[in-house]
């Protein structure tokens, strides 16, 4: 049976939720500027209004 829009959507949905619950744990283990700001450029481009925390 083929995938519906619907499903198409939810899926799309549901990997990109995942997906940036891997980032944000790389992200909290990160060290150095360099990787930090690679992967908030990921976050950014996945989700623009996500609210990025400080380095500690």
């Amino acid at each position: 049976m083929p995938m519906r829009e619907k499903d198409r959507k939810l899926r799309r949905r549901r990997r990109r939720v995942l997906k940036l619950r891997r980032l944000k744990v790389l992200l909290a283990d990160a060290k150095d500027l360099k990787t930090r700001q690679h992967l908030i450029k990921k976050i950014h481009k996945l989700d623009p209004w996500h609210e990025i925390p400080e380095a500690d």
